[in-house]
């Protein structure tokens, strides 16, 4: 079954467009080809389109948006075209069959332009705070505190917190209307208090809390820019939490001199959404990929990234100084997302002061929030928490059930989910045990996934 997309030949065009600026748009417009019977396991999904900044991360940023997983993908360019292969699945492991997802894939990567999802809603008419600043226990509860407070409801936010930062992003309006807050005067004293609560104690980093002024186009390239701006990726002094956190991703940085390129190459545990988390760092930090590969060992859940890079400008990195940089800020990326601590669900019906009684009943019981995942649809509230205990450790089970029966809901309202992602991990670890018990063969990485993958694609020829 393969699907393609060549939209550009049935365009009604402008009266005002000569024959030359016509033929420019065609060249330019992506061509998208879905293919589900080549690979068994997976669905190849074959971008083809001009060269410019940030056409990579717009095409994986439509596949991790809708939960799918990259196991594979190779990257090539070729003068001003780009030619970006993925091997795709959901987040069962399943190829794509679902006729409305392949459209929906077909027509965003085609014309560039995904419909608004979570990070858009500016434009519903909330407002949209940023806060940045130093984290301590207890701090998410008292920002949603002050928010209860100011009649500020919110209808959705994302929390990230690493090295001891913590960002947020966050949508709301007035709790008893419903309608937007727009009165200077008021949105002046939401900014004061929130800042107030972020303010560091030691004042070494000042604490940031403001409506956006910009057009928050994707909530997660957001946040990484917010923590990238308050440099999280530089390494705070030791603490309990972190001495109990896994060791760093494995990030190293080559300069290939003959040909210009830097070779950046991310080895760490597969998860979602991490090609996405690499390639926006790498983007906002103005490099470009020309090349490159991405390979997950389904056995051992590891994931192999290589990229050829160069700076916007067209130079490889520069200096040593500039090089731990590159590595210090990819593996802050990899670290933000990190699932560290129990994924604990809270659905259950909308009301002032639900976030901050939550929060606030997490942290009378010793419980740390690492991240968060608040939304709001209709009359109902379904916010995700991953919490630790104060050593940093995922909370323990009955600390949870003490937490249940402080806020007064049932099982079903507030719940200990393991994500699904790591529940077909786990059935694939149990599967691969069963074989290997039987006499099965092991497998093994082999290294230099770019160019040997590359050519035998024949995306490059062999003197390149």
């Amino acid at each position: 079954m393969v699907f393609e997309v060549l939209k550009g030949e049935e365009m009604e065009w402008p009266a005002y467009l000569d024959e030359y600026e016509k033929l420019v748009i065609r060249m330019n417009t992506p061509r998208v080809v879905i293919d589900n019977a080549v690979c068994p396991t997976a669905t190849l999904i074959q971008v083809d389109s001009a060269r410019k900044h940030g056409v990579l991360l717009e095409a994986v940023q439509v596949l991790t948006d809708l939960n799918l997983s990259i196991k594979k993908a190779y990257i090539s360019s070729d003068g001003r075209w780009f030619m970006d292969v993925f091997h795709v699945t959901d987040q069962f492991g399943r190829k794509l069959t679902d006729e409305s997802v392949l459209s929906y894939i077909e027509q965003t990567l085609e014309t560039g332009s995904a419909p608004k999802a979570f990070g858009g809603r500016a434009g519903d008419g909330l407002m949209a705070l940023e806060l940045t600043g130093t984290d301590r226990p207890g701090l998410l509860s008292e920002v949603f505190a002050v928010l209860a407070e100011l009649q500020c409801g919110v209808v959705e936010a994302k929390v990230w917190t690493h090295n001891g930062r913590i960002a947020c992003l966050l949508f709301v309006r007035d709790e008893g209307s419903g309608e937007p807050i727009e009165d200077a005067h008021r949105i002046h004293r939401v900014e004061s208090r929130l800042r107030h609560v972020l303010k560091d104690d030691d004042g070494v980093r000042g604490a940031k809390a403001a409506v956006s002024s910009l057009a928050v186009a994707h909530a997660d390239r957001r946040l990484h820019q917010l923590m990238f701006a308050d440099r999280d990726y530089e390494h705070p002094s030791p603490s309990p939490a972190a001495a109990a956190a896994p060791a760093a991703p494995s990030v190293s940085v080559q300069n290939w001199i003959e040909r210009g390129y830097s070779i950046v190459t991310v080895q760490c545990w597969d998860r979602p959404k991490l090609l996405f988390d690499i390639v926006c760092t790498l983007t906002d930090m103005e490099y470009v990929v020309f090349h490159g590969t991405i390979d997950t060992d389904g056995d051992k859940a590891q994931a192999h990234q290589e990229f050829y890079t160069r700076h916007k400008d067209g130079s490889p990195i520069s200096s040593e100084a500039e090089r731990q940089r590159v590595i210090q800020c990819l593996q802050a990326a990899i670290e933000r997302r990190a699932s560290e601590g129990l994924r604990v669900e809270l659905c259950a019906a909308d009301q002032p002061g639900l976030l901050s009684n939550v929060t606030r009943t997490f942290r009378e019981n010793g419980l740390l929030v690492t991240r968060a995942e608040i939304s709001t649809k209709g009359q109902m509230a379904s916010n995700v928490f991953y919490v630790t205990d104060a050593a940093g450790q995922p909370a323990d089970h009955n600390a949870i059930e003490a937490v249940r029966q402080r806020i007064g809901i049932g099982t079903a309202c507030l719940k200990v989910a393991e994500e699904q992602w790591l529940q077909v991990y786990r059935k694939a670890a149990r599967t691969r045990e069963e074989v290997q018990s039987g006499g099965g063969l092991g497998l093994f990485y082999l290294g230099n996934l770019v160019m040997r993958n590359l050519y035998n694609l024949g995306l490059i020829r062999s003197c390149s």
